[in-house]
């Protein structure tokens, strides 16, 4: 995965974990999302996620879109 300030632009699914959410990489491995919103609508569905890793397999997003 990549170092923490990297920007990241990332295909997979958007699931909830406990109080949290996480994309499911298409790529393989998993990103937890520090999210300022919460994406209600893409929930289990097929995301492009963009942001900055922020510590070891933690993404502060920039923002969520619907992918086909």
């Amino acid at each position: 995965m990549a170092g923490i300030g990297t920007r990241i632009d990332e295909l997979g699914t958007l699931l909830r974990e406990g109080a949290g959410f996480v994309l499911r990489r298409d790529l393989g491995g998993r990103w937890m999302l520090d999210m300022h919103r919460v994406p209600v609508d893409h929930v289990e569905k097929r995301v492009r996620v963009t942001g900055v890793v922020v510590a070891d397999g933690l993404v502060d997003v920039d923002g969520v879109t619907a992918e086909a």
